[in-house]
């Protein structure tokens, strides 16, 4: 196929200079002379078939009309000795068009993942106090939601006047050196919730302790204080709450399409905008098991240490998680693949000007590079400035990209795991990491590719399962049923 731009502008150019000479002819003739008529111009090409410009892989084989758009449909013509999935571009047109190209290398590819990411309270390192029994607030020690306190500071004092009648009873009991009696006075008095601190500060003063102070049991931010001089409180009631600030999270947004190339475990480095030059390290302690349905994306949660206080949650920091993990893969510039939305296009430059579209798998980015899983082999050249033009041509001349298969979507990615949940169309598993895919072992649910898949298993059942890659996700076809695992 050759692009038309330049012969359709010589063509007119002919066309104008034809008809010029023409009409000067005609006027310089003798009036009585006739024109012989000239037979139409026949066209001899034989077509192979019709199809729509808009959706040039639609093929017919007879004209007429589109049924995607209204126009009639455009015969495509056999041309000797010419492939018709390539396009014949002419090297002016290429040097006008500034066309550049780029060869397919093979190297290694940044394996570290760059994200963003702000810091959090560490929700595995709190404290709630609460009142154990119905009392008055005698004393609220001045303290406010925000202050960052050392473990033991007291916060408020209570008056339980239920307590001071129980441990009179206990004094008088302890004077009867009634060791049977004595331990069963101390039982009531743990189960009117007393610590046992307190027992023993009565049994040491021999004097009654009514007024309970509460501490805060560990160090950290008080992140509330729900009681007032004056306040009467319930058994139970939440009196305080203090969040510690020896670790902090980092949560981090990665795309969902990266999630397999995580592990816990794995470590990171972050650096935050307040400390540029002081870069932390952490590792990463879950891949929550929720996407943003918004931006697509998943929330990998590292912990860092805080030993000066000086992480406080709300900052921002930049990530990059890293791996270990660095194989050689085919890579192209970035610039050079054309998205569809469906499919990724890159123009494959041939000999003799022929450029021929290929449908290719993408893999990871980084760098301004794009690893090609499959579509392209080592030492091929690719268009990189210009190959939008060529596929518009390519559309209207009706040549279909090349489409390769991926490898890895023929093959079973496998693991092992236990039955949950399931149904005629899903079941959920229990199951260990796919090394195939890079994916930690969790609970979740998968679909069926058919019924038949879990024909006989039942939930509790342990299986060898066999997934395959879809647009849609990993899709179940395989179940093996196995004996129960150590």
């Amino acid at each position: 196929m050759k692009i038309s731009a330049l012969g359709f502008s010589a063509a007119l150019l002919t066309m104008g200079i034809a008809a010029a000479g023409g009409g000067y002819w005609l006027a310089e003739r003798p009036a009585n002379h006739e024109v012989m008529p000239t037979p139409a111009p026949t066209d001899e090409r034989k077509v192979l078939y019709w199809y729509d410009p808009m959706q040039p892989d639609q093929r017919f084989d007879k004209p007429g009309k589109s049924p995607f758009m209204d126009m009639e449909l455009v015969p495509k013509y056999a041309d000797a000795g010419q492939d018709s999935s390539t396009l014949s571009v002419p090297s002016q047109a290429v040097q006008n068009l500034g066309m550049r190209t780029a060869p397919v290398t093979r190297g290694v590819l940044p394996s570290g993942i760059e994200a963003v990411g702000s810091l959090a309270y560490n929700q595995r390192e709190v404290a709630n106090q609460q009142a154990r029994a119905g009392g008055f607030v005698e004393r609220v020690y001045g303290h406010a939601p925000g202050d960052v306190l050392p473990a033991g500071t007291p916060l408020v004092d209570l008056l339980i006047p239920e307590w001071s009648a129980a441990q009179l009873e206990f004094l008088a009991v302890l004077r009867t050196a009634d060791t049977r009696l004595i331990s069963a006075t101390q039982e009531r008095l743990r189960l009117l919730g007393m610590p046992q601190s307190l027992v023993e500060q009565v049994r040491r003063s021999g004097q009654p302790r009514a007024v309970q102070t509460i501490s805060t049991p560990i160090a950290g931010e008080l992140q509330a204080l729900e009681v007032r001089t004056g306040m009467t409180v319930a058994a139970g009631q939440d009196l305080a709450r203090i969040n510690g600030l020896s670790t902090v999270w980092l949560d981090a947004a990665i795309p969902e399409d990266q999630a397999g190339a995580v592990q816990l475990g794995a470590s990171i480095t972050a650096t935050l905008t307040a400390f540029p030059e002081q870069p932390l390290q952490g590792r990463v302690v879950a891949l929550l098991p929720s996407a943003d349905s918004q931006t697509r994306t998943l929330t990998v949660r590292s912990e860092l240490a805080n030993p000066a206080g000086k992480l406080r949650p709300g900052m921002f920091a930049a990530v990059r998680l890293n791996s270990t993990v660095e194989e050689p893969a085919l890579l192209i510039p970035s610039e050079a693949v054309i998205r569809t939305g469906k499919r990724a296009l890159v123009m494959l430059a041939e000999a003799d000007g022929r450029y021929r579209p290929l449908e290719i798998t993408l893999g990871r980015e980084a760098d301004g590079r794009l690893e090609v899983l499959s579509g392209l082999e080592e030492g091929q050249s690719i268009v990189t400035s210009g190959q939008f033009l060529i596929d518009s041509e390519a559309s209207l001349q009706g040549v279909v990209a090349s489409h390769v298969e991926l490898d890895n979507a023929k093959k079973l990615h496998e693991s092992h795991g236990v039955i949950r949940a399931l149904d005629a169309e899903e079941v959920t598993l229990e199951h260990g990491p796919f090394e195939s895919l890079n994916m930690p072992g969790m609970t979740m649910a998968f679909p069926l590719a058919s019924p038949e898949v879990a024909a006989g298993l039942n939930p509790g059942d342990h299986v060898r399962i066999g997934a395959r890659q879809t647009d849609s996700g990993l899709q179940i076809e395989r179940l093996d049923k196995q004996g129960e695992q150590p």
